[in-house]
């Protein structure tokens, strides 16, 4: 790494991001297949998947890699240089539990090469495993279907609601309640952002409230009529036809569709999809390319 760097102030633009905006959330990031994948939410302070690293990214300190293909870990190394340099606390980096050991050893190789530390905490997870981020935010670990071993993510907000037997009940009697142990309120979870990465149908399929996040991130690497399901679910990635068979399911706000093949232009997803795309999602489906 070179030693003389530009503040945070005057970011490099050094990596192509879009930006969407819904609410109180917004999503950065670029995805295309085999070229380079990744995302954030600023507001939720996580990251998903490191195939690039634009700069304005250091500063996101927690990261969800949804597998190791190299278009979507291998920025992972400089995320780790770049905080360490910058003087940052080191990030926090998920990922499959498998690619843990993999991903310390390259780490390690880096280290040497660089002559540099790679400061940074990585943590293995399983389907179904859950990380709390905050009192606020709980972050699930989804069974998705790939060539190698991955994962979706779903962020909840969690929230306190009174239990519906306490709710005529006046304040004094409800602060009573409390200060003698009684538990008056539940947990509520709103699905705020899935993130699903590569996968086959299947992975859309595991967990229902992906389809009533607020906002989901997936794949749909292929639109093309002449692209044969059987060979794009074996080896781990959506068609069109696929979104489009569950249109029904869908509740979410807005549904984010990237991670396209280089073999069609731009120009031509764009015109496929307007064509094919269901009234029903239509506005809420946005093509990232």
């Amino acid at each position: 790494m070179e030693s003389s760097v530009e503040s945070l102030d005057h970011p490099v633009d050094n990596a192509p991001v879009r930006t969407l905006q819904h609410q109180n959330l917004t999503v950065e990031g670029y995805s295309r297949a085999a070229v380079q994948t990744y995302w954030r939410v600023p507001e939720l302070k996580v990251g998903f998947d490191l195939g690039a690293q634009p700069w304005s990214f250091m500063t996101t300190p927690t990261w969800f890699l949804s597998h190791t293909h190299l278009d979507h870990v291998a920025a992972l190394p400089v995320l780790v240089a770049r905080r360490r340099m910058m003087k940052m606390e080191p990030p926090t980096i998920y990922m499959p539990a498998e690619a843990v050991d993999g991903v310390h050893a390259v780490l390690r190789a880096f280290q040497r090469l660089d002559r540099g530390r790679m400061p940074c905490e990585l943590i293995g997870l399983s389907p179904d495993d859950e990380v709390e981020l905050s009192r606020e935010l709980v972050v699930r670990a989804l069974a998705t279907r790939h060539t190698i071993p991955s994962l979706g993510y779903l962020v909840w907000e969690r929230r306190k609601k009174l239990r519906p037997e306490y709710q005529q009940l006046t304040g004094d009697q409800i602060r009573d309640l409390r200060m003698s142990g009684v538990e008056v309120s539940a947990e509520l979870r709103v699905p705020k952002v899935a993130y699903l990465g590569d996968t086959s149908p299947p992975g859309l399929d595991v967990f229902p409230e992906t389809y009533r996040a607020q906002i989901l991130i997936l794949e749909m690497t292929f639109v093309a009529a002449n692209e044969r399901a059987s060979v794009i679910h074996k080896y781990g990635h959506t068609h069109l036809d696929d979104l489009i068979a569950r249109a029904d399911r869908f509740e979410n706000e807005v549904i984010i569709a990237s991670h396209f093949s280089t073999r069609l232009h731009p120009d031509q997803i764009l015109r496929i999809v307007d064509k094919r795309l269901p009234d029903s999602l239509k506005g809420r489906l946005k093509i990232w390319l």
